[in-house]
């Protein structure tokens, strides 16, 4: 009888402990952009500093936390990044000190993770979105590049970074 107790107890544990260590956000959908993960360094083509970023895992691996402060320091923005199980898409919250607001969506393709905006109209009533790709770069590099795209063909590049692991 005290063999069945002590079976049943440790049986018990076990289960209470698989449950307790559940992680909803541990799926390889979820560890596509961790690529982007690290303290960085961020460089403009031309080689000067553009700012610094953090990227962390936070909320139990199911949100990337972005904080972005420009080289001169005057420009910090923050975001939220995370696999939507209900559209099964990337997005993307980014919000700033300027006031500004940014809501991508999309998925990783290859080495890329591409996120774009849903289309608006500008003043003059021209349709854009926003397009931001991620590329892992075999070097351990990763490059995001921020274009706009106006009527489906005009690209005007908006960021175009180099992130250096610090």
């Amino acid at each position: 009888m005290k063999l069945i107790l002590l079976f049943l107890s440790l049986s018990l544990g076990l289960t209470m402990h698989a449950q307790i260590n559940t992680c909803n956000c541990c799926t390889d959908k979820h560890t596509e952009f961790d690529f982007w993960i690290g303290n960085w360094s961020v460089t403009n083509p031309d080689g000067t500093t553009a700012g610094k970023n953090t990227i962390e895992k936070v909320q139990d691996n199911c949100v990337l936390r972005e904080n972005w402060t420009s080289a001169n320091g005057n420009f910090t923005g923050t975001s939220n990044n995370f696999y939507n199980f209900k559209t099964k898409q990337w997005e993307q919250i980014w919000v700033d000190n300027q006031g500004q607001s940014l809501h991508l969506k999309g998925n990783r393709i290859g080495n890329q993770m591409i996120l774009k905006t849903d289309e608006e109209l500008n003043k003059d009533g021209i349709p854009f979105f926003h397009r931001v790709t991620w590329t892992k770069n075999s070097d351990g590099t990763v490059r995001q590049l921020w274009e706009t795209i106006t009527n489906s063909k005009e690209v005007t590049v908006a960021f175009d970074g180099l992130y250096k692991k610090e």
